[in-house]
């Protein structure tokens, strides 16, 4: 399978085989897995990948880890054309989900203004004195 590239406005909520749909505007991307299981796949952009146009075919880079369908499929898109990886194991899914979340919550909290910050920093500290014995 090969895939072309896409910019949208919005991504469609019916999408076609073989494009990479990128909204810009959203920073976000989508597609139907590689493997063919039909399977809805969405990006973060630039968050944790980066979708660009070679000629009209898509790259997506770093891969692709498709954790969240019962394929685990695994794979880079490159001028269009898919580059198979080893699939995870279900073991290996569960910790790449996590450690997405993780990163995603962290990059989150650095984005927010810094009064946020200040204030979600000063509720943590009184809700940690009021756990406190005594207090």
């Amino acid at each position: 399978m090969t895939f072309t590239y896409q910019a949208v406005e919005r991504i469609p909520k019916q999408l076609s085989e073989g494009v990479v749909y990128h909204s810009p505007e959203f920073e976000v991307a989508a597609l139907l897995c590689a493997c063919g299981c039909g399977h809805r796949v969405m990006l973060l952009v630039p968050d944790s990948h980066h979708v660009s146009s070679e000629r009209g075919m898509a790259t997506v880079k770093p891969s692709i880890a498709v954790c969240d369908a019962p394929c685990k499929a695994h794979y880079f898109i490159t001028a269009g054309e898919v580059q198979w990886l080893p699939a995870f194991s279900a073991a290996m899914a569960s910790s790449v989900m996590r450690n997405q979340i993780a990163r995603h919550a962290t990059v989150d909290a650095k984005r927010r203004p810094w009064t946020t910050r200040l204030w979600a920093a000063i509720a943590r500290a009184f809700n940690k004195l009021r756990e406190l014995p005594g207090v």
